[in-house]
């Protein structure tokens, strides 16, 4: 019996292993108690899926037993350096993104974002980062420098004012993009006034197989160039989409 419950919950994807199973009969019915490796960059969600989908396994073989499933982070063999970062951020809750790592004459320079509550002071808000960086540099001790981008994260929701019509203003944009011969076309394009900065979103549509790379590449391009070209737009948000997904 305990091998067969062995061999379901290996089918769970996510689990890395089984380190223990144990499970007793009392009266009519077994109590099992499972202990499993999850990846350690799970979220709480997704590792809640997975305790669920072992318990079901185990009840395939012992019908409405009462299961307790442990979960314990464990490191995947094939982590990288980005996975490790992730996992330090994770560990403490930390929102980092838009890692990049250069290797300069054998040593690893690490950049990175990190989203922090809108409502911290400076002094606050560098302690955060500088309890973040330590505890990577000592998890990932071949790390050289780390340089930490913050940005805050918002508290409240903004209120827009309006939205507003520019056709001379999408018109100029729909010029730039021209510039760039990978982008099939632009579509969608909304402008907002709020706190009376002008925001404005758009639909790219891209080749659908183009690299994810290539793609925030020139995402992040256009809104360079948007931003050049107007300079009264306070943000800039492009979505991406495949040309077999293009609605327009």
């Amino acid at each position: 019996m305990r091998s067969q419950i062995l061999d379901r919950i290996a089918t769970v994807d996510g689990v890395l292993e089984v380190e223990r199973v144990r499970f007793r009969r009392a009266g009519n019915r077994y109590f099992a108690d499972v202990s499993v490796g999850l990846e350690r960059n799970f979220t709480f969600q997704r590792s809640e899926q997975v305790s669920d989908a072992v318990t079901s396994r185990v009840r395939e073989i012992l019908p409405d037993a009462d299961v307790v499933v442990h979960s314990v982070p464990r490191a995947r063999r094939t982590e990288n350096i980005f996975d490790r970062i992730r996992a330090v951020a994770t560990r403490y809750n930390f929102n980092v993104h838009d890692i990049s790592v250069q290797n300069l004459d054998g040593q690893l320079h690490v950049e990175q974002h990190l989203e922090l509550d809108e409502q911290l002071n400076m002094k606050q808000a560098h302690d955060e980062v500088t309890r973040l960086e330590t505890e990577i540099r000592a998890e990932v001790p071949e790390i050289a420098t780390i340089l930490t981008h913050i940005e805050s994260e918002p508290a409240t929701i903004e209120t827009g004012e309006e939205i507003v019509r520019e056709p001379e203003l999408e018109h100029r944009l729909k010029d730039v993009v021209k510039e760039f011969p990978e982008v099939i076309d632009v579509h969608e394009f909304q402008f907002k006034k709020v706190r009376a900065r002008l925001y404005v979103s758009c639909h790219c549509t891209l080749p659908d197989e183009m690299p994810l790379s290539r793609v925030h590449d020139l995402q992040t391009s256009l809104e360079i160039r948007f931003k050049h070209d107007a300079p009264e737009l306070f943000r800039v948000l492009i979505h991406p989409e495949p040309g077999t997904d293009n609605r327009r």
